[in-house]
């Protein structure tokens, strides 16, 4: 029998999780998401009873042939319907140590599920059960690299001024932008750090061609993301070594992964001086979503058939 309709369940959509959906999709799986209610005053107990209940509901009368549960903090909602084999994708911060709580809810959930997901080798070597690693895929017709010039005309950025990206807010504490300051700061060539948040989504390919560098200061990341969406558009990366940087970085030219602020000011003073860009894209090949969409439908097959 054909596998034809997912039940997806998510505390908050983020793009890679969206593209997921478009992938399956267009290989002809249904999918209905549940997305955690955030109302005016916050995701507190009231928000959870009511995803614990559409929850219910849907399995209890939808037609699903499994249930998805996109983040530990949703697996338990999915192991409370009986009647659906359950895949848990554990998306990394839940079992990074951000919080010993959603680290024991995310195991918990993991060790009752049907399949497990790890989106990465750094996620991957956090968890003590059996487990299948499924890169999240990128857009790479989206995040393509584009005439920087032409990058810049768009965005009104100097055409002459050497561009670091931050890709965060730098008001995120964990982002740590107060140590990109200081690597910027000892450059011996003149560099603007730049900040991005609030851009539309489709914009970011723009930010990238447009930029000389991306930068990643994080004290800690289950990913991230922006790594993989750099490389595709073959933007140079300088960035600590956290997440699955050390893993996506690998065999990439013109990239590094540094400790010290010393050592970051000068691996990005290096790149910066050179003017070249990373040859990522030839790299980072199979992490389009194509590859993660035909990952994903093969995991659902084999699952679906054992229930």
């Amino acid at each position: 029998m054909a596998l034809d309709s997912v039940l997806q369940l998510v505390t908050t959509r983020r793009s890679f999780f969206d593209q997921q959906v478009r992938a399956l999709e267009a290989r002809g799986v249904d999918c209905t998401v549940l997305e955690v209610p955030q109302p005016d005053d916050g995701r507190g107990a009231n928000a959870f009873a009511r995803f614990y209940r559409n929850v219910l509901r849907e399995a209890t009368f939808g037609e699903y042939d499994l249930v998805h549960a996109n983040y530990g903090l949703v697996g338990p909602f999915a192991l409370a319907q009986p009647t659906r084999p359950v895949v848990l994708s554990i998306w990394g911060s839940e079992v990074m140590g951000y919080s010993n709580r959603l680290d024991r809810t995310t195991r918990f959930a993991a060790r009752h599920s049907d399949a497990v997901i790890a989106p990465s080798g750094a996620v991957s070597r956090e968890l003590d059960v059996p487990h299948t690693v499924i890169p999240f895929g990128i857009d790479t017709d989206l995040f393509r690299p584009i005439d920087r010039d032409e990058a810049r005309e768009y965005l009104g950025w100097d055409p002459d001024q050497r561009i670091v990206l931050f890709p965060y807010d730098s008001t995120r504490a964990v982002k740590n932008y107060p140590l990109a300051e200081r690597v910027v700061d000892r450059l011996s060539v003149d560099a603007e750090l730049r900040t991005v948040s609030g851009l539309d989504y489709e914009e970011m390919p723009y930010v990238m061609n447009a930029s000389d560098a991306l930068l990643v200061t994080s004290e800690r990341e289950s990913g991230p993301m922006v790594v993989k969406e750099a490389l595709a558009c073959d933007l140079p990366v300088v960035s600590t070594d956290v997440g699955f940087v050390r893993d996506v970085l690998a065999g990439v030219s013109n990239c590094s992964i540094d400790r010290s602020v010393n050592d970051l000011s000068a691996s990005l003073d290096s790149i910066l001086k050179r003017g070249l860009r990373a040859d990522g894209r030839d790299v980072i090949g199979d992490l389009g979503i194509e590859t993660m969409g035909d990952e994903l439908l093969t995991l659902y097959t084999m699952i679906d058939r054992l229930a």
